[in-house]
């Protein structure tokens, strides 16, 4: 029998429907497709929800270890997969904490970030959906002029353990072409939606050369908008003064999907102060693959 549950606790679907309404599929991408893309592609638009696997010379799906699909919510038997949404399981490569209390933020860019953009006194990192990067492109832009790093948390926010190997290469693809797309760079750093990742899903990662990021803390903020919601301001804040009183260091997991997030996250902010560390920081590491200039035709 599978075991259900997710970090300890069972997952309530209808908990997480407040998420999907950040990158509505009906919202239109701003960011203009650019030739090079579809050039490799034959594609000329960006995709909905389920993008299309492209194929890609440097993955090899032989080398793919076959630990099986799983639904949201359901753990394998043994921890051999080294699950981390079902047994906080780390692997040598994750990104799991930091030397002081940072903040990180999940979901964006949205219609919200530019207000947290505007509120903030340190750099954080933004692991940032493909679909909504090509939504607010100027908004992506300004939290890259500001310094903030840019990680991605795939295409569409889909729950990686359920995809096919093509299906989980294709939210990774489509992500990186919408950064690069946007602003010139490709993502060293990723965060699996839902802390949903396995050992499958980290060697396809790393052949994109990515690393993943989790979390210490969560704030579960986004449950101030479950219909009823089941989490106040008052209580994302209360948590947030008890993680720092603890007096240790690590990522706080956050959202930038809405106002009620984004009205938390400055509040929280402030209680923390600005000596935070982005992930790349945390691990001293560097903050992209790769960075195009504006002439090198990316």
């Amino acid at each position: 029998m599978p075991i259900v549950c997710v970090l300890g606790a069972a997952i309530d679907k209808s908990d997480t429907e407040p998420l999907l309404m950040a990158y509505n599929a009906s919202m239109s991408a701003t960011t203009p497709f650019p030739s090079w893309l579809t050039a490799f592609t034959g594609i000329n638009q960006w995709p909905g929800p389920d993008p299309p696997y492209i194929p890609l010379d440097f993955i090899d799906f032989s080398k793919i270890p076959n630990h099986g699909l799983r639904g949201m919510g359901v753990c394998p038997t043994t921890r051999d997969s080294c699950s981390f949404d079902c047994y906080k399981c780390v692997s040598y490569d994750d990104v799991y904490t930091c030397p002081k209390l940072s903040q990180s933020f999940d979901d964006g860019p949205s219609a919200f970030t530019d207000r947290l953009l505007d509120n903030l006194n340190h750099k954080v990192t933004f692991f940032t959906l493909g679909m909504n990067v090509v939504r607010y492109p100027e908004t992506y832009l300004k939290a890259v002029q500001k310094g903030h790093l840019m990680g991605t948390h795939t295409w569409s926010h889909k729950f990686l353990p359920s995809l096919t190997n093509e299906q989980v290469v294709a939210q990774f693809e489509w992500s990186i072409w919408a950064m690069n797309a946007t602003a010139g760079h490709l993502p060293k750093w990723y965060r699996p939606p839902y802390g949903a990742i396995d050992d499958r899903i980290r060697v396809i990662a790393r052949m994109f050369g990515m690393q993943a990021v989790v979390w210490d803390y969560d704030l579960f903020d986004w449950r101030m908008e479950t219909v009823p919601p089941t989490k106040t301001k008052q209580q994302v804040l209360e948590d947030a003064r008890r993680f720092k009183a603890q007096g240790r260091g690590g990522f706080t997991l956050e959202h930038d999907a809405y106002a009620s997030t984004v009205d938390a996250a400055i509040e929280v902010s402030k209680i923390y102060g600005p000596d935070q560390l982005t992930a790349a920081q945390c691990v001293d590491s560097f903050d992209y693959i790769k960075q195009y200039q504006e002439d090198d035709g990316k």
